[in-house]
């Protein structure tokens, strides 16, 4: 089972990286979605070197949720359209 979460964790910690690298703020920075869009990345960046920390650590269960968590963030910024992703994306629910 450990070798299992650590697969998954690893995975996730690709994921989330993958997706900070494809995401793009698609609105104007100087508005209330601007600073939304900001907050989004900030709290997926946290969540990754959050998560980074706990893997180094050997904490593998608050690595994932970290990882999981920061994903969330990103994902959850696309859908309300603060980030432009690749039309062949793979990393989002879009």
């Amino acid at each position: 089972m450990a070798a299992d979460l650590q697969e998954k964790t690893n995975r996730y910690e690709g994921m989330l990286a993958d997706a900070l690298d494809e995401a793009v703020q698609a609105v104007p920075d100087e508005t209330h979605l601007g600073d939304a869009a900001a907050d989004c990345l900030e709290m997926a960046e946290s969540y990754l070197d959050d998560g980074r920390h706990f893997k180094e650590a050997d904490d593998w269960v608050n690595a994932l949720a970290s990882f999981s968590y920061g994903y969330g963030w990103l994902d959850a910024g696309v859908r309300m359209g603060l980030f432009d992703i690749p039309d062949d994306s793979h990393l989002f629910t879009m």
